[in-house]
């Protein structure tokens, strides 16, 4: 395993996950409950722990705020715009699978 130092290690994670929102900006076809049924996060979770990161340091964020800056625009204006109603089994395989903090 390559040695990064803690200040490459953060570069890459941060590009990496800049990398991430912009797919998930670009692939507004994925709803979040399919990533939520595939992989048990979703944007919103995303957007949880980056607002989780930023009270660690002492910087407060609305969940509003932190849902804007992951999917890039207000989430209101995400769920008009891109977010379709959830199948019977969408919903279904989602109860099964649900995280107790979802």
């Amino acid at each position: 395993m390559v040695n990064l130092t803690q200040d490459q290690q953060r570069d890459f994670e941060a590009a990496a996950f800049r990398r991430l929102l912009q797919h998930l900006r670009e692939r507004t076809d994925v709803q979040n409950i399919d990533l939520m049924n595939l992989a048990g996060f979703c944007r919103n979770c995303l957007s949880n722990w980056y607002r989780d990161a930023a009270q660690e340091t002492g910087i407060e964020l609305s969940k509003e705020e932190a849902r804007e800056i992951v999917y890039g625009m207000p989430y209101a204006e995400w769920q008009a715009k891109y977010q379709a109603e959830a199948s019977p089994e969408q919903k279904a395989a989602f109860e099964r699978s649900r995280p107790a903090d979802h």
